[in-house]
């Protein structure tokens, strides 16, 4: 049971749980391979009830393993991220093509990747202490594992703000915007998950706890309003009028990152709006395959994961010097 994924069969469930505590669980692409298998074999399974998704540790899953991704655009080898993406994102839709539960209990860290192998099920527990995030912008890539679907289609323009900003929600409110869909405090965790597996999610309405406050619900009005525009210089000037504390706060995280990924992470967003899931994943793996091998990639996971000093150079380095043109050929079609 020292595997990364380890995967049994317990009572009604199908048990699966990521195990590489070192690197806070980020899946390689052994990883992203076991937890296909296993949701393929315990969706055909008939004596697997439900399939059952956690962690011991204080941690879900902090993403993909970006520095093995690094390392191939480093060397100029292509086939590392066509590779891994591709496997990462048909399992993203075979956990959303399930026919029967899948529960994630998110119990720490949970971002990129992580997200993508819990958004995609029918159930998402989220506990006091998870910690939700997609912050694909500060490295240069942009919200992927089908989160150009599921962003678009959080309430108002929660989604669009969560994408491009890469802010964080803490517990509860992963409820509220749709990451998770249920709250349950973390000490009654295991006896959740042993209910889960003798009764199936049936049990998860006796330990789910209510809804505190959103805690952003008194910003939802300038989020929905300025997160709602039709472009990015559009988000800026409507951030920049407002001239409130978390219109400056949203503005600081938004110039922190790529200039160019949150144009290109913008318009993937708002693409999805109108894609299925399969159509939001296929769009993303159009684009992860060009943006991976960018030099703008490799000098965010240079200055934030290698280097680490929180100084990548970003060509261009401001938001309103992004040519329009650059993005839209990003997204022109593409032989396949």
């Amino acid at each position: 049971m020292d595997r990364e994924v380890q995967v049994w069969r317990e009572g009604r469930a199908g048990r699966i749980r990521l195990n590489r505590p070192k690197a806070f669980n980020a899946l390689n692409l052994d990883m992203v391979k076991t937890i296909r298998a296993a949701v393929d074999e315990f969706g055909a399974d008939p004596a697997v009830h439900v399939i059952l998704v956690d962690t011991l540790e204080r941690w879900f899953c902090s993403g993909g393993d970006v520095r093995m991704l690094h390392a191939g655009a480093v060397a100029g080898d292509a086939s590392i991220a066509e590779s891994f993406f591709g496997l990462e994102y048909a399992m993203n839709q075979a956990i959303a093509d399930l026919r029967k539960p899948y529960v994630a209990i998110i119990n720490g860290l949970c971002m990129g990747g992580g997200v993508g192998i819990s958004v995609h099920g029918s159930h998402r527990i989220a506990t006091e202490n998870a910690l939700l995030a997609m912050p694909e912008t500060g490295i240069a890539l942009f919200p992927d594992v089908g989160a150009s679907y599921a962003l678009p289609r959080m309430p108002g323009a929660l989604g669009m703000y969560l994408g491009l900003t890469g802010a964080r929600v803490t517990g509860a409110d992963a409820v509220h915007t749709g990451f998770a869909t249920h709250f349950v405090p973390s000490g009654q965790i295991a006896a959740l998950s042993a209910a889960i597996v003798r009764d199936g999610v049936t049990a998860i309405a006796e330990y789910a706890a209510p809804l505190p406050p959103f805690t952003l619900a008194a910003e939802r009005e300038l989020i929905d309003r300025a997160f709602g525009q039709d472009s990015v210089n559009g988000i800026i000037a409507t951030l920049e009028a407002d001239g409130g504390s978390f219109a400056k706060a949203a503005l600081a995280q938004l110039r922190q990152h790529s200039p160019s990924s949150v144009h290109w992470s913008f318009e993937i967003i708002r693409r999805g709006a109108a894609r299925d899931l399969a159509g939001c994943l296929a769009a993303e793996y159009d684009l992860v395959c060009q943006i991976a091998m960018s030099a703008e990639f490799i000098e965010g996971v240079r200055a934030l994961l290698v280097d680490k000093d929180k100084s990548p150079k970003w060509q261009p380095p401001r938001l309103e010097d992004v040519n329009p043109a650059t993005i839209a050929a990003l997204f022109a079609p593409r032989p396949r």
